[in-house]
């Protein structure tokens, strides 16, 4: 429950579920749609992501106020939200660092 309690705790949780909306998205429901022409796989699958999407952008802007982030590693979150598997290695390489720095 310790992560729920600081901005970049609730960052790390929207990073996860927004890595696996994205991977949803592009391996499942985008070939449901384009092999099979399944099109309501990509609508709801698609909406879910986009509003992750959206809140994961909108919180990397405390997190950064708050640990005081370069705009080097706040580009780097930000273009994570682009990329496949991209969340899971801001959390690792980004993410993961602040927690610990925050923690001792």
């Amino acid at each position: 429950m310790e992560l729920v309690k600081s901005h970049l705790g609730r960052l790390r949780i929207v990073a996860f579920l927004e890595g696996i909306s994205f991977l949803l998205l592009m391996f499942i429901a985008m070939p449901l749609k384009y092999i099979w022409g399944l099109t309501h796989a990509t609508m709801d699958i698609g909406m879910a992501h986009g509003i992750l999407f959206i809140l994961y952008i909108f919180m990397v802007v405390p997190v950064q106020s708050e640990l005081k982030w370069s705009t080097a590693t706040t580009l780097w979150a930000l273009i994570a939200s682009v990329l496949p598997f991209g969340t899971f290695i801001a959390d690792v390489k980004i993410f993961r660092k602040y927690s610990e720095v925050k923690m001792n």
